[in-house]
C-alpha cells in the first residue's frame, strides 16, 4: 500500500508539474517583445536610422491580441522595415496581415518569403524539431496565398528580395540589398546573387528567411556589411537562461537569436537572427524564449552596441 501510495504521488506530481509548465508555455508564447539592438553599420557621421525587424509571425486571422500588438508597432515610425518571412498560417491570413502592418507599409521595407508563407501548416511532432530536417515536405501540401501577400507588399511599395539584388535611399542612406528565397526548402538562388557588394552603397543588408550557413557564407564573403534572417524561433523551447536546442537549419545553436558575427573567407558581417513573433498554430508554446520583433539602431561603424 505504501508502495502504490508513492507511485501515484509521483505520478500526480509529474501530472501537476507538466500541467504547469504547459500552461506557462502558452502564457509565454504570447507575451510579445520589442528588442532594442545597435548596429554599426553606417558610415561615419551620418544620423542613427531606425530599422524594424520583423518575422515568423505565423498569423491565423482569429489570434487577435498578435495582430494588435503588431499594428502597435506602427508607433515607433521606423525608416525601414524588413520582413524575414513566414508571416502566414491560415487561408485567410493576408487580410489580417496587411490590416495589422496598417501605416507600416507606407515605410520603405524589403521582404522575403519562408516555407511557411508558400504551404498550409500541418501537425508535427514538437520533439521533432530537435532532429535534423532536411527541408522536404509531405506531398499535396496546399499552397496558402504567398501572391497575394507579395502584391500587397509590392504594391506598397516593398521591395520584393526573392533571389534578386536591389537598393533603396532612406534618408539620404544608400542601401544596397542581396536576398534569396527561402533556404529551408532550397529554393534559395545564390549564384543569381553572387558578386561583390556595391562599394557605392552606404549600407549593404543581406537578408534570407532561414540562416543557412551556405548563405551566410556567400554574403559574408560577397562584402555584406550585416545579414538579417529568422527561421529559428530562437530554438522556441530553451533552457533556462534562454540557451536554444535547436535551430531548424545548421546554424549553430548560441547564434539562434539575436544580434552575433559571421566570419568567412577572412571576412566578417553582422548577422541579426529573429526569434520571431508566432508558432505553430498546432504548437502555441514557448519556453524561455518570448516571441519578439526587433528595432534595430543603425549607428555609424565603430559605435558601440547594446
Amino acid at each position: 500500500m505504501r508502495l502504490a501510495s508513492a507511485i501515484g504521488a509521483t505520478l500526480g506530481t509529474g501530472l501537476a508539474t507538466g500541467a504547469a509548465m504547459t500552461a506557462y508555455a502558452l502564457w509565454e508564447a504570447r507575451q510579445y517583445t520589442l528588442r532594442h539592438v545597435g548596429l554599426p553599420v553606417l558610415p561615419e557621421g551620418a544620423e542613427p536610422l531606425r530599422v524594424l525587424h520583423l518575422s515568423d509571425m505565423h498569423v491565423v486571422p482569429s489570434q487577435h491580441k498578435k495582430l494588435d500588438w503588431i499594428a502597435s508597432l506602427a508607433a515607433l515610425k521606423p525608416d525601414l522595415v524588413v520582413d524575414t518571412g513566414d508571416n502566414l498560417a491560415h487561408q485567410r491570413a493576408v487580410p489580417a496581415i496587411v490590416n495589422a502592418l496598417g501605416t507600416l507599409l507606407d515605410v520603405p521595407g524589403v521582404f522575403v518569403h519562408g516555407s511557411n508563407d508558400y504551404y498550409e501548416p500541418r501537425l508535427r511532432n514538437p520533439f521533432g524539431y530537435l532532429l535534423p530536417d532536411n527541408g522536404k515536405r509531405q506531398t499535396n501540401v496546399p499552397e496558402l496565398p504567398w501572391r497575394d501577400l507579395s502584391a500587397s507588399f509590392t504594391k506598397s511599395g516593398w521591395l520584393d528580395l526573392t533571389n534578386t539584388r536591389s537598393s533603396l535611399t532612406v534618408k539620404g542612406i544608400e542601401f544596397a540589398f542581396a536576398g534569396v528565397d527561402d533556404p529551408h526548402l532550397n529554393l534559395d538562388d545564390l549564384p543569381a546573387v553572387a558578386g561583390p557588394a556595391d562599394e557605392a552603397a552606404d549600407v549593404r543588408l543581406g537578408v534570407a528567411h532561414a540562416p543557412y550557413l551556405r548563405v551566410l557564407d556567400q554574403f559574408t564573403a560577397d562584402g555584406y556589411d550585416a545579414i538579417l534572417a529568422g527561421h529559428t524561433h530562437g530554438g522556441q523551447v530553451c533552457l533556462p537562461g534562454g540557451r536554444a536546442l535547436a535551430t531548424n537549419c545548421d546554424l549553430d545553436p548560441e547564434r539562434a537569436r539575436g544580434l552575433h558575427t559571421h566570419t568567412y573567407a577572412g571576412r566578417q558581417a553582422w548577422l541579426h537572427v529573429s526569434a520571431g513573433l508566432g508558432t505553430s498554430p498546432y504548437t502555441r508554446i514557448r519556453i524561455a524564449c518570448r516571441p519578439e520583433a526587433t528595432l534595430l539602431t543603425l549607428t555609424p561603424r565603430g559605435a558601440s552596441r547594446r
